[in-house]
């Protein structure tokens, strides 16, 4: 049997970074990143896609030994945007996600991969999204469980389901691994077994 493709998941709890100066990260940005970057109206966003882009350099400088300055991030219209070595060398495929202070990038060197990360809130109307979100048998499975398992089961699905979606793979083909997180749920499925290991970390380099 082949050994699963490796992938670093990299979580970052952004709320201690709420005060901190975003001028220094702004400067790593390229033209097209600063330009997406200056679209954002709310100022929540700005620094979710700041601090995202961050981390994926992190992400990167780790995954391969390489300063911050080998990488370069292309914006590309209505795809995913697209990490760059100096030099033209293969770059890693990479994912990111986002939800309230969290911030997180699966990256691997082997294979293609789709991430989300999901914050776990009981109070929202779940039954009333499963029914939006879900297909009617995974809806009816949802509303059978018991009240208490509800939640995880949730956010769980709606989690593999945006994974699914970023990795581009039709829904039966994909493999999913759920990293555990006392907030979040975190999927992240590859075409090919994955082996994910999770950093969680509260500063950036």
């Amino acid at each position: 049997m082949a050994a699963a493709a490796q992938a670093a998941v990299w979580l970052l709890d952004a709320a201690g970074l709420a005060a901190a100066d975003p001028g220094p990260w702004l400067a790593r940005l390229g033209a097209g990143e600063r330009q997406r970057y200056q679209r954002f109206i709310r100022e929540e966003r700005r620094r979710q896609f700041l601090l995202g882009r961050m981390l994926l350099r992190q992400a990167a400088c780790a995954l391969l030994g390489l300063p911050l300055d080998a990488f370069t991030v292309e914006e590309r219209i209505g795809q995913a945007p697209l990490l760059q070595l100096a030099g033209g060398a293969a770059a890693p495929y990479f994912s990111l996600s986002h939800s309230g202070p969290w911030i997180a990038c699966a990256i691997s060197r082997d294979t293609p991969l789709g991430l989300d990360i999901e914050r776990i809130d009981p109070t929202r109307d779940l039954a009333a999204l499963a029914q939006q979100a879900f297909s009617a048998q995974e809806s009816a499975a949802f509303l059978a469980l018991p009240e208490p398992r509800r939640s995880a089961a949730f956010f769980s699905l709606w989690s593999q389901r945006e994974a699914e979606y970023k990795l581009g793979q039709p829904a039966s083909a994909p493999h999913c691994h759920f990293l555990p997180h006392p907030q979040l749920s975190i999927a992240v499925c590859a075409a090919v077994p994955l082996a994910p290991a999770l950093h969680a970390i509260a500063a950036l380099d």
